[in-house]
C-alpha cells in the first residue's frame, strides 16, 4: 500500500530561518532574507540536485511555508520534494488538528499533497498517529517520519502504522558532532537495520561549528545563538581548528567538513541555506571524503570540548 521509498538527497535544505520576518528582534536569526535571495538560493539547489525543502508550520508561524512556495514558483512539483511537520504543541482543537495543520500548510504551499509530513515533536503517539494514516490513504502525504522521537516513540509510531499498511520511512533529530544522542541511544543503528534514512539537523550547532566563530570572533551578540554558544567557544577551539585543517587540503571549510562528517554517518544532513554560496559549501561536503581515523579523531575531540547542546525541546533520549 505504500508509495514507492522515499527519496534523499546527500543533504537536504532547512529553511527554518525564512520564516524569519527579517526586522530586528523580530524572529530567530534576525537575517535579512529577500525575495530575490531566496530565489538564487533555490536555483542553484535545484540544479545542483539538492531538491528536498524542509520547513515546519512553527517556522514563523506559516511564513516559512509561504516563503518557500514562492521561491519555488515555476518549478514543475515534481522536481522537487516538499517536508513539512505538524507540531502537536501548536494542534487546534477542531475534531482532526493532523488534517487541520496540513490542510493549512498544503494552502500556504500551493499543493495537493506533501512528500515528507512529520510528527515534530513527540507529544502523544499514540494519539497522534493513527490520525496520519487516512492522510497516507488519501495521497495528501506520501510519506511519515518522527522528529524528536526517542526509540521506543518511533517503535510505537511504527507499530500503529503498520497496522495500516504504511511505515515510519525518515527519523528527524539533532545529531552533530557536539550532540551524537540520537548515536548513543540507538537510533541510528536502528535506522540502519530498517533503511529508514535519518535526518540530521543543527550538524553546524547554528554556526558554532561552522569555523566562523571563536573566543575572539564571537556570535553577533544579542541573538539567542551567542547565548546558548559564545560561552563554549573556547572549548570548540581545538575541534574548530581541526575541521579546518582537514578542510584545508581540500579547498573546504570547517563547515563542510562538518557537514562531511555527518554524511559518512549514514545520514542526511539538514543545512540551512539563507545565502545561493550556501549551495557550493554543500557541493563541497558532498564530495568529501573522510578517513576512518579522521572520523574518530574529530569524535575525541568534540568529546573533549564536553559541551551540551540539547535544545530546550528536546528530551533525553
Amino acid at each position: 500500500m505504500t508509495s514507492k521509498t522515499l527519496t534523499v538527497p546527500a543533504v537536504a535544505l532547512g529553511t527554518w530561518a525564512w520564516g524569519d520576518s527579517g526586522e530586528v528582534g523580530d524572529g530567530y536569526f534576525g537575517s535579512q532574507l529577500t525575495a530575490s535571495g531566496l530565489r538564487e538560493v533555490v536555483e542553484k539547489a535545484q540544479s545542483n540536485g539538492f531538491t528536498l525543502w524542509d520547513t515546519a508550520v512553527v517556522y514563523g508561524m506559516g511564513r516559512s511555508e509561504s516563503v518557500l512556495a514562492q521561491a519555488l514558483k515555476g518549478y514543475a512539483r515534481s522536481e522537487y520534494q516538499l517536508s513539512t511537520k505538524f507540531t502537536p504543541q501548536a494542534a487546534g482543537d477542531g475534531d482532526d488538528p493532523v488534517a487541520d495543520m496540513l490542510e493549512q500548510s498544503l494552502d500556504r504551499m500551493g499543493t495537493d499533497y506533501v512528500d515528507l509530513y512529520w510528527i515534530h515533536n513527540p507529544a502523544d503517539v499514540a494519539r497522534w498517529t493513527p490520525l496520519l494514516i487516512p492522510l497516507l490513504q488519501s495521497g495528501r502525504i506520501k510519506h511519515v517520519g518522527v522528529s524528536n522521537h526517542n526509540l521506543k516513540q518511533i517503535a510505537l509510531a511504527d507499530q500503529i502504522l503498520g497496522e495500516a499498511g504504511f511505515r515510519v520511512e525518515a527519523v528527524q533529530n539533532h545529531y552533530s558532532l557536539l550532540y551524537r544522542a540520537a548515536e548513543r541511544a540507538g537510533i541510528l543503528d536502528h535506522c540502519r537495520e530498517h533503511d529508514v534514512p535519518f535526518f540530521s539537523y543543527m550538524v553546524l550547532e547554528q554556526g558554532a561549528l561552522s569555523g566562523r566563530y571563536s573566543p575572539a570572533h564571537p556570535l553577533p551578540e544579542g541573538s539567542s545563538r551567542a547565548a546558548t554558544y559564545n560561552g563554549v567557544l573556547p572549548q570548540l577551539q581545538a575541534l574548530t581548528d581541526r575541521m579546518a585543517a582537514i578542510g584545508e587540503d581540500r579547498g573546504a571549510s570547517a563547515a563542510d567538513v562538518a557537514t562531511a562528517w555527518a554524511i559518512a554517518k549514514g545520514t542526511t544532513p539538514i543545512i540551512g541555506v539563507t545565502k545561493a554560496g550556501y549551495i557550493d559549501g554543500m557541493i563541497r561536503a558532498r564530495g568529501i571524503e573522510l578517513a576512518d581515523e579522521q572520523i574518530a579523531e574529530l569524535e575525541a575531540l568534540a568529546d573533549a570540548a564536553d559541551v551540551d547542546t540539547r535544545g530546550w525541546w528536546e528530551q533525553e533520549m
